[in-house]
């Protein structure tokens, strides 16, 4: 079995996906051997995108023995029908969140219905299959395989002297106060202003808040110019162009009195500061909200949290309860409900020696369960079918005419693939 990979977001870009794509394609090829198709960074993306077709082609003729056919994200997938025409190869495709949800008719009615015509969908959380089957997806080409997170991180030491460093950076006492922290870009669904505005205001006030993440210097400028925009035209840019709008409302929040030395958006950090801050933090947070339009594919921070021992308090929403299993690596409580978040926020501290124990148990929890190489594993059970039913003559691939599965029957179907990998 040979299997060629597409992707235009690999590393050295920084990302989820980007960490994703790396993990599967090195751990398919450890067992297989594997073609890549990668954009470099270093060109043009729309003439990357364009000419895929044609790189495609010739590829295939120089390696007659791929059998398998991977796009790695949505817009990829986009050009899969051209490839499509070009061979008779399964075409297989993975959906995140915003693949599948983006609140365009166009995009829903062309894009979308693109999608089905594939071979094969996978989809990284429960969440995302849901959403496409609310869209007519056959569950017969529909999969889930959950992503993995890096568990070497649970590997590294916590540094003592490293909370007097952040007594520095932050500018207080660290001394009997309570860390709550979170990890991302600030885009409106993770829910950080809500925090601030909504939560923190109304806890003990010996517990802080540290939000993690990139900043971007001109997004007041860009908030000024999407302002001039209809309403719902610049919501689309937003989530299109995955812009970290709510940074402009964190940074509104932290001018507040009743939070003033409280809450610290401290930025981007170098990867060793974030997993100390995070060995040193008494719980992660993941107040996710919910924005029309936009999902929250699975939740990959939250699995980084809990590799580092961090007990994790997420909103009980979309992809994060695929990554977040109640009581085994995190706690889920319902989004946007301030009262639920309070009150778990101080039950959970209330005991911190059995919070650290809990923590403990989330990371064994999470490494056993989520490792990259579990989820290689799933791609590779997917992948198998299709070789299989190639090698056999019987393509099991969707008739043009029926719009069905034809030939075969799919051990791997949706709902029974959950249960193997859940």
């Amino acid at each position: 079995m040979e299997i060629l990979f597409i992707t235009h977001k690999y590393p050295p870009s920084i990302g989820g996906m980007e960490k994703q794509s790396y993990e599967l394609i090195n751990g398919v090829a450890k067992s297989y051997k594997v073609h890549t198709l990668i954009y470099d960074n270093r060109t043009s993306k729309v003439k990357f995108l364009l000419t895929v077709s044609l790189k495609v082609k010739k590829i295939l003729r120089e390696n007659p023995n791929i059998s398998i056919i991977h796009f790695n994200d949505g817009l990829m997938a986009l050009f899969g029908l051209a490839v499509k025409k070009l061979t008779s190869l399964p075409v297989l495709v993975t959906l995140h969140g915003l693949d599948i949800v983006f609140p365009s008719k166009l995009f829903q009615r062309i894009v979308v219905s693109k999608f089905k015509k594939l071979d094969g969908v996978i989809t990284v959380s429960h969440a995302t299959a849901r959403e496409c089957i609310k869209r007519g997806f056959d569950r017969d080409r529909l999969y889930v395989v959950r992503n993995g997170v890096d568990t070497d991180m649970s590997l590294i030491s916590k540094n003592p002297g490293f909370r007097r460093s952040l007594e520095k950076k932050l500018g207080i006492i660290l001394e009997d106060k309570k860390i709550l922290v979170s990890v991302g870009r600030s885009v409106r669904r993770k829910g950080f202003s809500w925090f601030m505005t909504k939560v923190l205001p109304q806890l003990d006030p010996n517990i802080i808040y540290l939000i993690i993440g990139p900043t971007d210097p001109n997004i007041r400028r860009i908030n000024f110019i999407l302002n001039l925009l209809p309403d719902r035209i610049a919501h689309l840019i937003v989530l299109l162009m995955g812009l970290g709008i709510d940074e402009i409302d964190v940074h509104k929040a932290l001018q507040k009195p009743e939070i003033l030395n409280r809450a610290f958006y401290l930025g981007k950090l170098p990867f060793e500061d974030m997993v100390q801050i995070l060995k040193h933090s008494d719980m992660f947070v993941m107040p996710n909200i919910k924005v029309i339009g936009d999902a929250e594919g699975f939740g990959l921070v939250a699995l980084e949290a809990a590799v580092n021992g961090t007990p994790v308090l997420a909103s009980a929403m979309e992809g994060i309860t695929c990554a977040v299993i109640d009581g085994r690596n995190g706690f889920l409580v319902p989004p946007e409900n301030e009262s639920a978040w309070i009150e778990k926020i101080h039950s959970l501290l209330s005991d911190r020696s059995h919070l650290r124990k809990f923590g403990e148990q989330a990371m064994n929890y999470t490494v056993t369960n989520y490792a990259w190489k579990k989820m290689v594993e799933g791609y590779i059970a997917v992948f198998k079918k299709y070789h299989s039913q190639r090698v056999s003559g019987n393509s099991g691939i969707v008739s043009p005419d029926t719009g069905r599965n034809i030939g075969t029957s799919n051990s791997l179907a949706w709902d029974s693939y959950i249960e193997k990998n859940a």
